[in-house]
C-alpha cells in the first residue's frame, strides 16, 4: 500500500479522496492555489503545498509544480480526482518517469478513450454497441453529406478531442450539413486545439445511461450497474439517479456484462464509466471516462462499494476485492449538483457563503467542501456540493430528496437549490419520464417562472 498520497485536485472531490485515504491509513498531501489557502481539504490534510496563483493553468494544471510537490513531501502516489489532469496521459507518463503512481488507468487507455474517434473504434472492437456514423474524422463537405445520407438525417457532428457540448452541431437536413461541419470544426479548434470531428446519427429522444466499471488489469473486471444522467443543460449533467427508471434487470445485466467483458479484454485498471445514449431498447456508445465521476456516490449508495477505496487499492497492485456476484443493487439513489449559479439563468454566483446548513437523517449524504464563511472563488467549477439521497424505493427516495432540499440552506450566493425543489415536485420527474432534452425544454417554456 502507499505511504502517502498527493491529491491533485480541490473542492469536494479532494475532500472525498482525503477521507478514503485516511480510512486506509495513508498519509495525505493537499495542494492548493493561493485562492484555496483556506479550503477544507487543505485544513484536513496531513500536509499541504501551495502550487501557484488562482488561475488553474498556473496551479492545478501545472504538472512540474505537482511533481515538485510530490518530491518535496515524499508522496509516492497521486490521485487526480476528476477534471483538471485526471484524463491527461502526459501527466500519467510524467509521474511514472518519477516513480510516482498515478491512481488511474494506464496512459495508453487514457489516450485511446480521450480521442472520441479512436474510442469508438475500440468500442466496436470490444463488442460495445455504437451509434451509426463515420468510421473516422470527417473534413470534406462532400464526404460529410455522403455519410449523412447513408445513416439518415438528422445527424450530429462532434469534436473528436473533447466534450461538454463544445464542437457539437446538429444537421437536420442537407442544407445544414456544410454550416454545421464548419462551425463544429471551428469550435473544436478553439476549445481543444484540434479541429477533428466525426458524424453520428442524431437520436431524437434518448436517455443518457452510464455503466460504472472497475478493473484490476489482472484479468478481472466488473460492472456496478448504471446511472441515469439524462437531466442535462448544455450537455452538462444536473441530476443523476440509479437505477435508471427506464431499465429493467435483464437490460441492466446485458449491457453491464458487455461492458465488464470489454474492460477485462482491455485489461483496464481502476474506475471508469462507459456512457451510452439509450433509445427504443437499444444502447449506443458515446464515450468512456477514464476516471472517477462526479456522480459516483449514486453507485456507492446503491451498492455499498467505496469506489475511491477500490481505486487506491487497485493502483497499489491489489486485485479486485469484489466479484460480479457480490454486486447487489439495493434501493434507489439520486444526486443533485448544487452549483453557485442562478437557478434559472445559470449565471455564475461566486462570493462568500453567509449561512450554510446541510440536511441529514437516514439515507442522506452531502459531499461538499463548503462551510459558513467560505468564499466561492470565481476561477473554478461552480460546484458548492452534491446532495445524494437513498431510499428503499424510487418514491421513498424522491420524498426524502424533497425533504432534504427544503432543509438545505446556502445564503449569500445564488445556488441551483430552487431548481431542484421545482424538479422534485414535477410530475414527469416523479414518473421517470424524461430524456436528455427534457430539462432544456422545461426551462425554455418558463418552468422556473
Amino acid at each position: 500500500m502507499f505511504d502517502k498520497i498527493l491529491i491533485a485536485n480541490r473542492g469536494e472531490i479532494a475532500l472525498r479522496v482525503l477521507r478514503a485515504a485516511k480510512e486506509l491509513g495513508i498519509a495525505t498531501v493537499a495542494v492548493h492555489s493561493t485562492a484555496d489557502a483556506d479550503a477544507m481539504h487543505v485544513r484536513l490534510a496531513d500536509e499541504s503545498v501551495c502550487i501557484g496563483p488562482p488561475v488553474a493553468r498556473d496551479s492545478y494544471l501545472n504538472m512540474p509544480s505537482l511533481i515538485a510537490a510530490c518530491e518535496i513531501t515524499g508522496a509516492d502516489a497521486v490521485h487526480p480526482g476528476y477534471g483538471f489532469l485526471s484524463e491527461n496521459a502526459r501527466f500519467a507518463d510524467m509521474l511514472a518517469a518519477h516513480n510516482i503512481t498515478f491512481i488511474g488507468p494506464k496512459a495508453e487507455h487514457i489516450r485511446i478513450m480521450g480521442d472520441k474517434i479512436e474510442a469508438k473504434r475500440t468500442a466496436r472492437r470490444l463488442g460495445i454497441p455504437c451509434v451509426p456514423g463515420s468510421d473516422g474524422g470527417v473534413t470534406e463537405d462532400a464526404e460529410a453529406l455522403r455519410i449523412a445520407r447513408e445513416i439518415g438525417f438528422p445527424v450530429i457532428i462532434k469534436a473528436a478531442a473533447g466534450g461538454g457540448g463544445r464542437g457539437m452541431k446538429v444537421a437536420r437536413g442537407e442544407d445544414d450539413i456544410v454550416v454545421a461541419l464548419q462551425t463544429a470544426r471551428t469550435e473544436a479548434k478553439a476549445a481543444f486545439g484540434d479541429d477533428a470531428v466525426y458524424i453520428e446519427k442524431y437520436l431524437e429522444k434518448p436517455r443518457h445511461i452510464e455503466i460504472q466499471v472497475l478493473g484490476d488489469g489482472k484479468g478481472h473486471a466488473i460492472h456496478l450497474g448504471e446511472r441515469d444522467c439524462s437531466l442535462q443543460r448544455r450537455h452538462q449533467k444536473v441530476w443523476e439517479e440509479g437505477p435508471s427508471p427506464a431499465l429493467n434487470a435483464s437490460m441492466r445485466a446485458e449491457i453491464g456484462d458487455v461492458c465488464a467483458k470489454a474492460m477485462q479484454e482491455l485489461q483496464y485498471i481502476g474506475a471508469g464509466t462507459i456512457e451510452f445514449l439509450y433509445e427504443d431498447g437499444k444502447f449506443y456508445f458515446i464515450e468512456m471516462n477514464t476516471r472517477i465521476q462526479v456522480e459516483h456516490p449514486v453507485t456507492e449508495m446503491i451498492t455499498g462499494i467505496d469506489l475511491v477505496n477500490e481505486q487506491i487499492r487497485i493502483a497499489a497492485g491489489a486485485e479486485l476485492s469484489i466479484k460480479q456476484s457480490d454486486i447487489v443493487l439495493e434501493g434507489h439513489a439520486i444526486e443533485c449538483r448544487v452549483n453557485a449559479e442562478h437557478p434559472s439563468t445559470f449565471r455564475p454566483s461566486p462570493g462568500r457563503i453567509q449561512s450554510f446548513h446541510t440536511p441529514g437523517g437516514l439515507g442522506v449524504r452531502v459531499d461538499s467542501a463548503a462551510y459558513q464563511g467560505y468564499m466561492i472563488p470565481p476561477h473554478y467549477d461552480s460546484l458548492v456540493g452534491k446532495l445524494i439521497v437513498h431510499g428503499r424505493t424510487r418514491n421513498e427516495c424522491l420524498m426524502r430528496l424533497r425533504r432534504s432540499l427544503d432543509e438545505f440552506v446556502v445564503d449569500g450566493i445564488d445556488t441551483t437549490l430552487p431548481l431542484f425543489r421545482t424538479l422534485v415536485r414535477n410530475q414527469d420527474i416523479q414518473n421517470g419520464q424524461y430524456d436528455i432534452h427534457w430539462l432544456e425544454k422545461f426551462l425554455a417554456t418558463g418552468g422556473m417562472d
